[in-house]
């Protein structure tokens, strides 16, 4: 089957409508590039004067019809508001499709067992691997960012068999799936963004740990759920902050925090606030310019 590619360079403020307009007739979360990067899924946000592509895919079936006029009623819709380029068109077939993801999201070995790879890429059979699928269509997040990949890593270290875990902005889900592989009883997974709930799921059904992972829209505090063993929060500085007393009171008797999302110039007042919350800092790490605290309930 091949598939239509949309693409469009935009000023910044049009990523989310574009991104959501394109999500909801492709079923699938756009890519979006600017020069210099950004992560949204870290706590990054895009330089406002730099222009961004969005780009995003839906397959050419009995239904490529109807997606194309949906989302071209939407884009009219948006250049009342300010006039936007047009968007670019064209047929790609299967093969180049998933070599383009290929190019951008090769299998990445972490730690002593954690494997991250799309769904088409083959592994090495070894009973020692813990295999973490992704469908790099969902981009919030792939373990290639210094912040998730510390996360991974601390997760891998720390994981126990029968772990309660509770992942705060799970964005792709990618830290909730790998707590639930490494031997996780429950692991719930909460973001404020829709997409990326709806990303979450689909990763989970990808590796078959539905049954263990809850995604669910929303943030701390939430009610009835009980303490985690441990706790992920890769979040951006200011949530962190914001969120310091609610994340160490979800945290069982001697559970840990897993903190990360925070340059190391916010770094003082981030571990300031976890501190005065009632936390402990057991370890800090620190990856190019971002860094990563593991802290613990006493």
């Amino acid at each position: 089957m091949n598939w239509i590619q949309l693409t469009v360079t935009v000023p910044a403020e049009f990523v989310e409508p574009l991104s959501e307009l394109f999500f909801r007739y492709t079923r699938r979360p756009a890519a979006v590039e600017q020069a210099g990067g950004f992560n949204p899924d870290e706590g990054e946000r895009p330089p406002v004067d730099v222009p961004v592509t969005v780009t995003a895919y839906y397959p050419n079936d009995r239904r490529a019809g109807w997606r194309h006029e949906k989302i071209d009623i939407g884009l009219r819709l948006l250049s009342l508001i300010r006039p936007l380029p047009p968007v670019a068109e064209r047929e790609v077939s299967s093969q180049e499709w998933e070599q383009n993801w290929k190019d951008h999201f090769p299998v990445l070995r972490l730690g002593d067992r954690l494997v991250l790879a799309p769904p088409w890429m083959d592994v090495p059979s070894d009973p020692g691997l813990v295999v973490v699928r992704l469908d790099p269509g969902l981009a919030f997040g792939t373990g290639h960012h210094p912040t998730t990949r510390r996360c991974l890593l601390e997760l891998e270290r720390c994981a126990r068999p029968g772990m309660r875990v509770l992942d705060v902005g799970c964005g792709s889900g990618v830290l909730s799936v790998a707590a639930a592989a490494l031997g996780a009883s429950m692991v719930t997974a909460l973001d404020i963004d829709e997409s990326a709930v709806r990303a979450t799921r689909a990763n989970e059904r990808l590796n078959g740990v539905g049954r263990l992972v809850k995604a669910r829209k929303g943030t701390l505090p939430i009610e009835g759920v009980g303490e985690f063993d441990l706790v992920l929060g890769n979040l951006s500085a200011k949530a962190l902050m914001s969120l310091a007393p609610h994340l160490r009171d979800v945290l069982a008797p001697e559970g840990v925090l897993i903190a990360s999302g925070f340059l190391e110039g916010r770094r003082d007042e981030v571990v300031s606030a976890l501190l005065a919350a009632g936390l402990v800092l057991c370890q800090e790490l620190h990856d190019q310019e971002w860094v990563t605290a593991v802290l613990a309930r006493t």
